[in-house]
């Protein structure tokens, strides 16, 4: 059984695998299609985030049989063509799920102290104690939208805080002692802090829009350690403008590359986005609250395990 790696390697992950009987190759450099002229000889791939693999490229992997992404999402994949020609497709958001709930909390808690304005303005020789002044998220009511993964690591996170925590998810069922599952009505009605842990697809993306905002009872702090394309950045803009929302804290931004590389290549800065670079109640980070030593080892051995478990190995 032949597996080719076409983004950066996971020694873990290449180890185990090999360890299992599979014959590994890598391939981190050769063009598109020098790496279609060969990918029907092959029955595995693993991937990260900067390879995207469509209808043309399922149709010359003759022999393919599974796709690992190192990663949560599988949006760089044409998921629904490759379950119709029978390939298993395996994601790992188990591996990243604890780094996400740190970071967002981390987030929060930043935002709700002003730690990086604070940080600044005395590196910069001003000491201003009343206008650094910060919330506490005891009593408020902390709103989970997905509560999948990552949306439950974040809810763990919050037990050992007095605050009431709540989700709004399509799917039933899903609340448990550490969030509450409501009607996405309760949820506009209570919400003082919004954290955002869905999928990128049809029904979340452009999700977080100005109607959307502008249906909560109360302004609220709004976290998205999801995906940049969910959020409507002019929206959220206008919104904390507006004062609608009290404070963001981004590790996403929907001006990323489908492979999350830096968005500064551009020469032109979006107005929106230049606003949120020079707004104080707005915290970003580069596309990392998933992104930890810790996770990356928990990740190539969630994988490796999945596709063992697969292969009944």
């Amino acid at each position: 059984m032949k597996i080719i790696h076409l983004d950066s390697n996971h020694p873990i992950l290449w180890e185990q695998l090999q360890a299992s009987g599979f014959e590994n190759h890598e391939d981190y450099t050769s063009s598109r299609t020098q790496i279609e002229e060969k990918i029907g000889e092959y029955q595995g791939i693993v991937i990260r985030s900067r390879f995207k693999i469509d209808r043309d490229f399922l149709d010359k992997a003759h022999q393919l049989q599974f796709i690992a992404r190192v990663g949560a999402g599988l949006e760089n994949i044409d998921c629904d063509y490759a379950q119709r020609k029978g390939i298993h497709l395996i994601a790992a958001p188990e591996g990243n799920r604890n780094a996400v709930g740190e970071h967002a909390l981390g987030m929060l808690l930043s935002l709700f102290n002003n730690l990086n304005k604070a940080d600044r303005e005395i590196r910069e020789g001003q000491w201003l104690r009343e206008a650094n002044r910060g919330h506490e998220l005891d009593g408020k009511t902390v709103g989970i939208i997905g509560y999948g993964n990552m949306g439950k690591a974040f809810a763990r996170k919050l037990r050992g805080f007095d605050c009431k925590v709540l989700c709004y998810d399509i799917a039933p069922g899903v609340g448990d002692e550490n969030a509450a599952q409501v009607s996405i009505d309760e949820f506009r009605r209570e919400a003082d802090v919004v954290s955002l842990h869905t999928p990128f697809t049809e029904l979340t993306e452009n999700m977080i829009n100005i109607d959307f905002i502008n249906s909560f009872t109360k302004p609220f702090w709004f976290i998205n350690t999801a995906r940049g394309k969910s959020v409507v950045t002019k929206d959220l803009v206008k919104a904390l403008q507006d004062k609608k929302i009290t404070g963001a804290a981004l590790d996403v931004l929907e001006y990323e590359k489908t492979s999350f590389e830096s968005l500064f290549s551009e020469d032109r800065i979006p107005e929106a986005f230049r606003y949120l670079l020079e707004s104080d109640n707005v915290l970003l980070s580069p596309h990392v609250a998933g992104w930890t030593f810790e996770s990356q080892l928990k990740l190539a051995q969630t994988i490796a395990d999945k596709i063992r478990s697969y292969y009944n190995l």
